[in-house]
């Protein structure tokens, strides 16, 4: 079976559908086809913790443009769909234990303020914070930008009571907050298939180029059936197979996936405070246990690690609304393994519940009730897909007619709207926004953007 198609996306996810709905629904490229062998949005982009932020201050202004442009878009999104994603603000929440890292929290503050995140509110004194505005439940309109950063442990304890007495510096950045990573990637869908985009059940399993322009694209359904398609462009949207992917038409993608998990738990005592943004705890610790507990990990080479130092950034949000209960935790302890091809079903960890719990007693010492019997939890997650620096790969590869919407490493889906936008405007030739060249797969071949590289500092994971 063979037909034609103006475009082609492989990777139902939100990226893809993303790249289909600013085609279909911005520029009015009505015979889009969307590929995936799953159904829409069911691989990663369903395991986030549904979060977003403009808060990345770097080594320049690229990635704050760009989330805010996002966020713009999620806003009209959600302001002509009755919020039907739910978009709340209720922030971004860092807090440390350190006295230096305070002072570190300052000086981000200030980058971010200048590269377009808003403006830093510092409060040195309780008196000082009763300008502070504490985010609504539900919501994002009315609230400030730019951020309040916290140096005093009586105006933290005051508005943070649930957090460690240790803890001396608390930064909420504003511009943040989360939303139905289902609900979005549905409205968005919708939209685009009412505006001509089809969906096609399947696998890329060949990209045909003639004289370095794609010409066609082979998909195999599960079937048993194969199909060609003929199309002059085609979009590599397909998550943590993107470099899989970009090796049919002979191009390497510099880019690697990490395992990131999440649980969801019952938080039955109601310690976490149902009002509050992400938490996130910005230091490295090393865990407690038990004595007899502690010299038992440390006799394996299997289980030493869990008793050496873990990293920072261990982070919690309460999902849901109304009688809800539930809480999300995550902590990127697996990122120092890499995979090149990504294995699934994903890798087992049973350790994760406890030690995700226990560094978050770190924070909220409230939890500690939960460790002698940890309650019923739920572990999913998925592969972050990112380049060395940690920003997306958006625009053309190699080959005439061949695009790349991938490498989002976990803030896909706050990135979608516009990283979709940028895509359409490559495909459709239309006029590029500045950042555009900070996300193009060609910043690799600048030296200069090389040494940048080897000097980079934060990347903006957390």
């Amino acid at each position: 079976m063979s037909d034609t198609a103006d475009v082609v996306i492989c990777g139902a996810g939100i990226a893809g559908v993303a790249v289909a709905h600013a085609l279909a629904v911005g520029h009015g490229v009505r015979n889009v086809v969307l590929v995936d062998e799953r159904a829409p949005l069911s691989l990663t982009s369903d395991k986030s913790t549904e979060a977003y932020r403009n808060w990345w201050p770097s080594v320049d202004d690229a990635m704050i443009r760009f989330m805010n442009r996002s966020i713009d878009l999620l806003e009209q999104y959600a302001d002509v769909s009755d919020n039907r994603f739910l978009l709340n603000r209720r922030g971004y929440i860092y807090a440390t234990a350190d006295a230096r890292k305070a002072e570190h929290f300052l000086a981000e503050a200030r980058c971010a303020e200048r590269q377009g995140a808003g403006e830093v509110r510092v409060y040195r004194s309780s008196d000082d914070a009763v300008q502070y505005m504490p985010s609504a439940h539900r919501g994002f309109r009315q609230h400030p930008l730019g951020a309040d950063l916290f140096l005093d442990p009586g105006a933290i304890r005051e508005y943070f009571p649930f957090l460690a007495d240790s803890i001396v510096a608390v930064l909420h950045a504003r511009r943040c907050g989360w939303l139905s990573g289902q609900q979005l990637g549905a409205y968005l869908l919708d939209e685009a298939k009412a505006a001509g985009v089809t969906v096609v059940s399947g696998r890329v399993d060949a990209v045909h180029v003639a004289q370095q322009r794609i010409t066609g694209v082979h998909i195999a359904h599960a079937s048993g059936e194969h199909r060609l398609i003929s199309t002059h462009v085609f979009v590599n949207a397909a998550g943590p197979f993107a470099k899989h992917i970009a090796s049919l038409i002979d191009i390497g993608l510099p880019v690697f996936s990490e395992l990131h998990l999440k649980v969801a738990f019952e938080d039955a005592f109601g310690v976490v405070d149902r009002n509050t943004g992400l938490v996130i705890l910005d230091d490295a610790q090393t865990l407690d246990w038990p004595d007899d507990t502690r010299a038992a990990l440390a006799a394996s080479d299997e289980t030493r690690w869990m008793t050496e130092r873990m990293p920072a950034g261990v982070h919690l949000r309460p999902e849901g609304y109304g009688e809800s209960k539930t809480v999300l935790m995550l902590w990127d302890y697996h990122s120092a393994h890499r995979y090149d091809e990504v294995v699934l079903p994903l890798p087992d960890d049973p350790f994760y519940p406890e030690l995700a719990m226990r560094g978050m007693v770190r924070l909220v010492p409230g939890l500690q009730r939960y460790i002698d019997r940890l309650p019923h939890s739920y572990v999913d997650g998925g592969y972050y897909t990112k380049t060395v620096e940690n920003r997306p790969l958006i625009g053309p590869l190699g080959v005439d007619g061949a695009f790349v919407c991938a490498a989002f490493s976990g803030f896909g889906l706050m990135a979608a709207p516009a990283a979709g936008e940028l895509l359409a405007a490559h495909i459709t030739r239309s006029a590029l926004p500045e950042y555009a060249t900070s996300f193009s797969l060609a910043r690799y071949d600048d030296p200069s953007y090389q040494e940048r590289l080897t000097h980079w500092g934060s990347t903006g994971q957390l």
